[in-house]
């Protein structure tokens, strides 16, 4: 049996232009100091690091794990989640998504997708020369907007969307088993991939592939009222990452899972601060437990009530109080007999 990793921190919601969140170096001594174990980086934040120069520089690469080990941490993953939104896209989304590019991408939605994928491409190499076992991404949609079946989908539409997407995701994936990392979509409204049944349909369509695997985050599960622990035991064996973020569902007879477009307030289903809303995480802790899983426990800080330094200070103790030291031993090997074969067969009647 494995223990499960952490605590660790996801640092995108947290990097800016102040200091301690505007180096590597501030931010890593500033979760340290908090008891982080990890921390998960936002490749497309240059403040944090320079994914071209660690995919092509093993010499940068050791820098910054360097730069971690200093504060006693190690990098848990890279995300590419903004670059992974763009390798699909639905034309009625191209100006909401162009903020994700380079300024002179925007309004150019082939070239920036070209540039998702070259950036896929560069963070397995960043992956490999940093030594990780696996990456945070989205799977991007476009389906999505196709998502309530009114009106009347025409025939094979899905179908043909799916296709697609794994036709532009397999040369990615193929790059990653290249390097031996796992790719691990973030299951998540607005991407294509948002439920079990829709990654189900995707990975048939890249012929199982290996690399396609899982982040398991129950907040979006939960406000989807999906079974979220159930969801670990159908998928445990594609589960290769882990957002530790808590939610709450409160449907009323005015709104329900939609949310009628209201603002995280408003919203039946909102994010919340780990140990502030309703997802069992002891019973998630003990799944991973049971099936051995050797990843990172990231904190994935998204609450619209309480300051984020306070919900990372409150979440390292949190997931800390929550990890499972597995045994190493049968809580009844006091009373083990040890091995006889010829007594158990005379147990079993069979001599």
């Amino acid at each position: 049996m494995k223990t499960i990793q952490g605590p660790a921190i996801f640092l995108a919601q947290f990097a800016g232009d102040d200091a301690p969140f505007n180096s590597l170096a501030a931010i890593a001594q500033w979760a340290s100091s908090l008891g982080y174990k990890g921390v998960q980086i936002p490749s497309w934040d240059t403040r944090l690091i320079d994914l071209e120069r660690a995919a092509t520089s093993q010499t940068y690469a050791d820098e910054v794990r360097g730069t971690l080990a200093g504060h006693g941490l190690a990098v848990t993953e890279l995300s590419t989640h903004l670059q992974g939104q763009l390798v699909a896209v639905h034309p009625c989304y191209d100006a909401a998504f162009d903020g994700f590019c380079p300024p002179a991408l925007r309004g150019r939605p082939r070239e920036r997708q070209r540039w998702a994928v070259e950036q896929l491409m560069l963070a397995a190499q960043a992956s490999r020369r940093l030594g990780l076992a696996a990456h945070a991404t989205f799977s991007g949609a476009l389906a999505w907007p196709f998502l309530y079946p009114w009106p009347q989908r025409p025939a094979g539409l899905v179908d043909t969307a799916f296709d697609e997407l794994a036709r532009r995701w397999k040369p990615i994936l193929d790059a990653f088993d290249a390097v031996g990392v796992d790719v691990c979509f973030e299951i998540h409204p607005g991407e294509d991939l948002h439920d079990g049944v829709s990654f189900e349909r995707f990975l048939n369509a890249l012929g199982g592939h290996p690399r396609a695997n899982l982040l398991y985050d129950p907040s979006h599960l939960h406000l989807q009222q999906m079974d979220y622990l159930r969801f670990i035991d159908i998928y445990h064996e594609r589960i290769k990452a882990f957002h530790v973020k808590d939610a709450e569902f409160r449907p009323d007879g005015r709104q329900g899972v939609y949310g009628g477009y209201g603002g995280w307030l408003e919203r039946a289903g909102r994010f919340r601060s780990l140990g502030d809303g309703q997802i069992d995480f002891r019973s998630i802790f003990s799944k991973f437990a049971q099936y051995d899983f050797a990843g990172w426990a990231v904190l994935e800080w998204e609450c619209a009530l309480k300051d984020a330094t306070v919900g990372a200070r409150e979440g390292v103790r949190f997931i800390a109080d929550h990890i499972i030291q597995v045994t190493q031993r049968a809580f009844d090997d006091f009373a083990a007999s040890g091995v006889d074969e010829a007594a158990n067969r005379r147990l079993l009647g069979l001599d």
